[in-house]
């Protein structure tokens, strides 16, 4: 487990320098022409919320986990069980319910506005790559743990799948959120089974009805079968952002959740 800990960072930056590196040689869509000439003052932007969120989450978020994965509701090694589910198979059902659960928390901050004031930092972006993954509000990961932590109690998790989840959501929403292009027939494939970047930019077309669609982070499965995948096709000139709204400054971003609405 302390092994898996302390590569888990490593693995997460290797992915971000990857696709990161991959998308500027392969884009799928250019930089929209009001933000060209700030392409890299947007990077840095996204790149300042890293910082701080892996601060929380060395700080909150992994211990947080690590209790609440000491404090299951019943034993694993119980008869609840059939006895073939072990090993693998186990870690694979913990990510199968991790990820359902991300599903439905993206859904609740689409939904109930005072979590969605946090969610819209991240959507107020204005175009799509791997550092778009990076740009979620802190307070917005602070209430994500705490739910999150109730499923960790109820379901049994054990800390290390919790790990390896958090490496698989990482390198999904890099690879989600990037600007690569890749073939069509090979994306439409693999968009039957996992979250890809024309199902995921959907989710960020400034439109509302798009917006509240599209919530899967690793499997594409759940919008299917919750009625929530959006219809609408990625396109080129496909606008990002939120609906009405523009981009701000890093520091407007912080603050924007607590400032009063007109």
């Amino acid at each position: 487990m302390y092994d898996l800990l302390e590569y888990k960072g490593w693995i997460i930056v290797g992915v971000f320098l990857f696709l990161f590196g991959l998308e500027r040689l392969k884009p799928a869509i250019s930089l929209p022409l009001k933000i060209k000439d700030h392409a890299i003052s947007r990077i840095f932007k996204n790149l300042g919320f890293w910082p701080l969120n892996m601060l929380l989450s060395l700080s909150i978020v992994l211990p947080v986990s690590a209790y609440a994965s000491q404090w299951a509701l019943w034993d694993r090694n119980s008869s609840i069980l059939p006895s073939y589910i072990n090993g693998w198979e186990m870690v694979f059902l913990d990510i199968l319910i991790l990820d359902l659960f991300i599903f439905w928390w993206h859904r609740t901050v689409h939904s109930i506005q005072f979590l969605w004031r946090f969610h819209e930092i991240h959507h107020l972006d204005e175009h799509l790559d791997t550092t778009s993954a990076l740009r979620f509000h802190f307070i917005e990961i602070f209430f994500s743990i705490f739910a999150r932590a109730l499923v960790i109690i109820i379901c049994a998790i054990p800390f290390y799948s919790v790990v390896i989840f958090e490496i698989l959501v990482m390198s999904a929403s890099f690879f989600h959120h990037s600007n690569i292009k890749f073939p069509s027939r090979f994306e439409s494939i693999l968009s039957k089974i996992i979250v890809t970047p024309s199902l995921h930019w959907v989710h960020h077309h400034a439109i509302r009805k798009d917006t509240d669609s599209n919530y899967g982070t690793i499997l594409s499965v759940w919008d299917r079968l919750f009625s929530t995948k959006s219809p609408t096709k990625r396109y080129k000139g496909m606008k990002i952002g939120v609906e009405k709204m523009e981009d701000t400054t890093f520091l407007r971003l912080l603050v924007r959740p607590f400032l009063p609405r007109s």
